[in-house]
């Protein structure tokens, strides 16, 4: 088995965790799990055998494939999958244009599905979603979601022109505080390093998040914690939700 190649019609889980997340989430696109010997040590490993077991997924031993495909000592599972389309919901939608960094990406991944968000619009040039380190990073939340790439903004535009757009800027015209959500949405971010461009003005409510003069910028990542936190504050209000453990 190889290593990942950007575009290579197969890729692969490193962990315990995602790799339960893909056989929970997208078992039919599952071609076998690699576990590693010492394995039957972590709790998760009666999980992942009931999963294949249900699906038809062999599960195959291996050391040498892990040790080679993960960069690091505790990676005791590999779920090797192909790579899909997906299709966006007519809901509200997160839409990152150039994303580049994979952990950052990851990240804002497992963001989303935290605050109930499962439709990412991704604007080429990009991160590659499928890249181990991505899926990595995710924790496997990428399974949940659906992802899909248009090569421009006005592509993704022409097909949900109807909806309200938050464009998020440096130089935005109102206060991330003062707005009330109309949905469906999109929620627009830029790249880490330069954020939008000002065209993005042109469309719909372009927003700021206020900070504090000692810093330049939020990074990518916190910045959409605070919108998705900012604009899922209704759904959370007077329901049950899971605590962090600290």
């Amino acid at each position: 088995m190889k290593l990942y190649k950007k575009g290579d019609a197969s890729s692969y889980t490193l962990g315990v965790f995602p790799t339960i997340e893909l056989l929970k989430q997208r078992p039919q696109n599952v071609k076998r799990v690699v576990v590693h010997s010492s394995i039957e040590q972590n709790k998760g490993y009666p999980v992942i055998q009931t999963l294949c077991q249900k699906h038809h997924i062999p599960i195959d031993i291996h050391d040498r494939t892990i040790e080679k495909l993960s960069p690091k000592n505790n990676c005791y599972a590999i779920g090797v999958f192909e790579t899909y389309q997906s299709c966006l919901q007519n809901d509200n939608h997160v839409v990152l244009e150039h994303p580049m960094d994979m952990g950052n990406m990851g990240t804002m991944m497992r963001t989303m599905l935290g605050f109930g968000y499962k439709n990412l619009v991704i604007i080429k040039p990009a991160v590659d979603i499928f890249d181990p380190k991505v899926i990595r990073a995710s924790m496997g939340a990428i399974f949940h979601l659906n992802a899909v790439y248009y090569d421009s903004f006005e592509d993704y535009y022409q097909q949900f022109s109807n909806r309200k757009f938050y464009p998020f800027m440096l130089e935005g015209a109102t206060n991330i505080h003062q707005v009330l959500p109309e949905k469906p949405y999109s929620l627009i971010l830029g790249n880490e390093s330069h954020g939008l461009d000002d065209h993005y003005l042109n469309y719909g409510q372009s927003i700021f998040i206020p900070h504090s003069e000692d810093i330049d910028s939020l990074n990518l990542s916190m910045a959409l914690g605070i919108a998705l936190f900012h604009f899922s504050k209704e759904q959370w209000e007077g329901k049950e939700v899971l605590k962090e453990n600290i």
